[in-house]
């Protein structure tokens, strides 16, 4: 996930308009763009691996169709844009990992903050720590 930076502000508002699935929106802002933008910091189930759907459907019900805040750190290679996501005032990557419907992207990471909340969603074993061994996606991808 190679950075580049933005040509325009690191922040950037407007309606979700889809959910592509645990870890990725499509934001509409106010000036009608549409901004397809990857939770930073988590990687959520991929389509056949388990708890795909539930993922989704958590990252819908926090944010589809309301006002969402970007905070950017710039774009991947495949030109989405990377940051923190606020959802109708709740930071929505820090949700998804609390939920135990997303991992924490050790990969990637730098905060802190979203290690915390995974240890406390296994200890609680919500969501995805509820299996045995739940299996990454990035070891899923490599497969």
């Amino acid at each position: 996930m190679g950075l580049t930076p933005l040509a325009s502000a690191d922040l950037f508002t407007g309606k979700v308009v889809s959910i592509t699935d645990g870890d990725t929106i499509k934001l509409l802002t106010p000036e009608k763009e549409l901004l397809r933008v990857r939770l930073t910091g988590i990687d959520a189930p991929e389509r056949k691996q388990p708890y795909f759907n539930r993922s989704k459907q958590i990252l819908s019900d926090l944010c589809f169709d309301k006002p969402a805040a970007v905070d950017s750190l710039g774009r991947d290679r495949y030109q989405r844009v990377l940051g923190r996501v606020t959802c109708d005032g709740v930071d929505a990557n820090a949700y998804m990992v609390f939920q135990g419907v997303a991992w924490v992207y050790t990969k990637y990471n730098t905060d802190s903050s979203l290690v915390e909340y995974q240890s406390k969603a296994q200890a609680a074993r919500k969501g995805l720590w509820q299996e045995p061994n739940p299996v990454p996606p990035w070891e899923w991808r490599r497969k």
